[in-house]
């Protein structure tokens, strides 16, 4: 793949991602929450992967692509309701990013395995989506765990962090051990790990 195809869709998806009205706060500066969480995705995949394909970096950026525009309050408050959303949100997502690949002159073929990936297909057995899944898990536990921390009860939260363990490789496993945290988040990741 040439590298001008490559950086026009990421700066594309980036564009997109700079539309987003929810706001995080970086540095002290206002950023539209998803091109923080691409940024975020951005940094965990160089270290998860250094030598990452292009394929995998524009799939990594366009993970969450225009995700606001579907608010998890328009599907049921349920957790049927939160499944359908989700995949709901990863074909929407994967035929998106792959319109913007095709758009700057990736074949089908490589557009295909960029929404392949979004998908999150053959979990298992493709390593690049191993990938995708261990950086998504790291994003969330440097990211939105804190905060996730203090709407649900202990319970809950321990299951979580269980589950998402369970999707990551042992180098996700020892990059998530290095993430700075508090003793509360450590607290109850020990607890999870230990049970």
């Amino acid at each position: 793949m040439a590298a001008e195809n490559y950086e026009a869709a990421i700066s594309l998806i980036d564009e997109a991602h700079s539309q987003d009205p929810n706001i995080a706060i970086v540095d002290g500066k206002d950023v539209p929450y998803e091109l923080h969480y691409a940024q975020k995705m951005t940094h965990y995949l160089s270290l998860r992967s250094p030598d990452a394909s292009p394929i995998l970096k524009v799939a990594i950026r366009a993970q969450h692509f225009r995700r606001w525009e579907i608010p998890r309050d328009s599907y049921p408050m349920t957790k049927a309701g939160y499944l359908n959303w989700r995949t709901f949100l990863k074909k929407r997502q994967a035929d998106l990013a792959s319109a913007i690949c095709v758009g700057c002159n990736f074949t089908a073929e490589e557009a295909e395995k960029v929404a392949k990936l979004i998908r999150k297909e053959d979990l298992k057995k493709n390593e690049e989506t191993q990938i995708l899944e261990d950086v998504a898990c790291l994003v969330f536990l440097d990211d939105q765990f804190e905060a996730f921390e203090k709407e649900h009860d202990e319970k809950k939260i321990i299951d979580i962090l269980r589950k998402t363990w369970g999707k990551m490789s042992e180098r996700g496993h020892e990059l998530a051990l290095a993430i700075p945290m508090s003793d509360t988040s450590k607290e109850l990741i020990g607890k999870a790990l230990a049970g």
